[in-house]
């Protein structure tokens, strides 16, 4: 699992992606975990009553922008310098964005462009990632989250379904689930409330300005046809020092992930997620954790 780490003026986002091991290339399978920079001092601050800064979490990858620094006439030494550093924890640090988001519409588009409530009519209680891979996530979110049942505290979890791979036992006084299946939604034991919502029709989120201190979402990422809106919207509902994490790997509904996801590798997702956090703005540049 790779984390990807922002920050705000007064408003601190997390970016953290996720890779597993057993899922992904061995450039990022690396199973130890590495902190976030100057993460763990600020966790202290969830029981000073204080704010965690806003990050976020993506994985990580090359062949994307080898793509676009060969259109630069650099693609050699960008790749080579990317095989120099090696760690995922790296890939992301001094990046030199393109002004202007990289992407062009058909990059979001779909093998299956048929209505999204047609393919997720029907529950799936299953889970899309191995055991240590839940293992693993579980494992960052007892790490990274605000203490069990701290008062005040609200979280969102995007891209919902029956289960959301939080710490057992974990509570919190509103835990919204957002999701497309409403069957699912209703089995998830760590809900307090849900909403049933396309994101890909309608990415504004029926939430009132900085509502969440902690928005997660898994294995789901892949899906977002209109991310830099969603992201947008992420940052105006997240509260100041709020936490967002996006985790993801290499499994996916193929004909539904966007056709930039499903053309390029695991290094490139990182990317590819950590340029939706920069180009929605707002903020820091992200840092990256294998976890």
């Amino acid at each position: 699992m790779a984390i990807l780490g922002l920050q705000l003026q007064q408003r601190f986002p997390v970016l953290t992606a996720v890779c597993y091991s057993r899922l992904i290339s061995a450039t990022i399978h690396a199973p130890a975990v590495a902190s976030v920079s100057s993460l763990s001092c600020k966790l202290k601050k969830w029981n000073n009553g204080g704010r965690l800064p806003r990050r976020l979490v993506v994985g990580l990858g090359a062949s994307f922008w080898a793509q676009y620094m060969n259109m630069a006439g650099n693609s050699k030494s960008f790749i080579a310098s990317a095989r120099l550093k090696g760690a995922v924890e790296q890939a992301l640090q001094n990046v030199e964005w393109p002004e202007q988001f990289p992407f062009k519409d058909e990059d979001f588009q779909r093998f299956d462009e048929t209505s999204d409530s047609l393919f997720y009519e029907a529950p799936r209680f299953v889970t899309h990632i191995d055991d240590a891979a839940i293992a693993a996530l579980t494992k960052y979110y007892s790490e990274v989250f605000p203490p069990s049942n701290t008062p005040g505290v609200s979280i969102l979890d995007m891209c919902s379904s029956w289960v959301s791979h939080f710490p057992k036992g974990y509570k919190q006084e509103r835990v919204v689930g957002m999701g497309m299946n409403e069957e699912e939604l209703k089995r998830n034991p760590v809900l307090t409330e849900y909403v049933v919502q396309d994101l890909n029709l309608k990415p504004k989120l029926p939430f009132e300005d900085n509502s969440f201190d902690v928005i997660t979402n898994v294995v789901s990422v892949d899906y977002l046809t209109k991310p830099l809106d969603v992201f947008k919207e992420m940052c105006r509902i997240l509260k100041p020092g709020g936490l967002a994490i996006m985790s993801f790997s290499n499994r996916c509904f193929w004909t539904k992930a966007i056709s930039i996801w499903t053309s390029t590798g695991d290094t490139d997702h990182a990317l590819i997620v950590g340029s939706y956090f920069h180009y929605a703005g707002g903020f820091e540049p992200p840092q990256v954790n294998n976890i």
